[in-house]
């Protein structure tokens, strides 16, 4: 199957791609590196470094590769920047989105193919709780443009399947974890912790917002990258959405303890202001991916936590890194 993957070289998309590869598929990436890196580039996909904003430039690749799947990872993703950016996160997530879809759409004309659409989004859209855990029939009330902009892809997505007849899936995912996560800026908690407690007090203490007590749904993420896999190879999805998090709540302070237990830090972990846009409490249900899809987590908070730290130590590092990636100009 021919898959082309935007946001190929971060975090998680990163990870999406090896699974794609790794169950035979032929993968193409699209990635602009402002997130991602080129050392996250696996060099049996093909790479091209270009911006989902760039229209022209994007419809060549599709018109080149001509894939049967398309899996959208490609985003702004800092909740903090969307409060000072907002415009700078509708751009790159609502237009560069619709970017994707336009492509999509053009090229299953031209081709006279079924295409299928996989958008990648976030429990964001939920807002504050109503109840927990939070299903896909929760109320939609984002806190955060971030969250607003995700929303807006699911609209669309949405649009272009009743519209153009667009095979389409929604993935909404929890708080995601793992190797390859920056830990710098505006990075997932996971990743900013095992960072400063392996470097101990040279980097300074790890820092929680707020008392530690609001809660998250950590999933790690290759339990996402084969939810991916499954949608991508099932002949009957269905749209979704569908929640990706393992349904444990664990709190921020039970977090840190637990990182502290496996880096053997030592240090004090300080306590900083709550953070604009951030949710209290959030825990999510994947009954329906696990009934429809047959996805289920298989990594506890403790293995991959292991992992992680492993791979920030290096002791993990099992990728060789002296390939150059195919890259191709379109």
């Amino acid at each position: 199957m021919r898959i082309l993957v935007t946001g190929g070289a971060g975090f998680i998309g990163s990870h999406v791609v090896d699974a794609y590869v790794a169950a035979g598929h032929h993968v193409t990436i699209v990635d602009n590196l402002a997130g991602g890196r080129r050392e996250n580039l696996n060099p049996a996909a093909t790479f091209y470094e270009i911006d989902i904003r760039d229209a022209e430039l994007l419809n060549e690749v599709f018109d080149r590769e001509q894939p049967e799947v398309v899996n959208h990872h490609a985003a702004q993703i800092s909740v903090g920047r969307s409060i000072t950016e907002p415009l700078y996160d509708a751009e790159v997530n609502v237009l560069g989105t619709l970017n994707v879809l336009e492509c999509a759409r053009a090229l299953r004309s031209r081709a006279t193919k079924s295409i299928h659409v996989i958008i990648i989004s976030s429990a964001a859209v939920y807002g504050s709780p109503v109840y927990l855990p939070v299903d896909e029939d929760h109320p939609i009330r984002p806190l955060s443009p971030y969250g607003a902009s995700k929303r807006a892809t699911e609209i669309y997505l949405d649009v272009y399947h009743r519209t153009h007849g667009l095979k389409t899936t929604i993935l909404r995912y929890g708080n995601v974890y793992g190797p390859r996560q920056d830990p710098y800026g505006e990075a997932g908690v996971i990743a900013i912790f095992v960072s400063k407690m392996l470097a101990g007090a040279r980097d300074g203490a790890p820092v929680i917002n707020g008392t530690g007590e609001q809660t998250r749904d950590f999933v790690y993420v290759g339990d996402c990258a084969r939810a991916n896999v499954l949608i991508a190879q099932a002949t009957d999805v269905g749209t979704g959405p569908y929640n990706i998090g393992t349904g444990e709540e664990t709190t921020i302070n039970d977090l840190a303890a637990l990182a502290k237990e496996l880096t053997g830090y030592d240090g004090e972990v300080m306590h900083g202001p709550d953070r604009p846009g951030d949710v209290i409490h959030n825990v999510i249900d994947s009954a329906r991916a696990r009934r429809q899809l047959g996805w289920t987590p298989t990594v506890g908070l403790r293995e991959g936590l292991s992992r992680t730290i492993a791979h920030y130590r290096g002791a993990a590092e099992t990728e060789d890194k002296t390939w150059s990636p195919r890259t191709h100009c379109p």
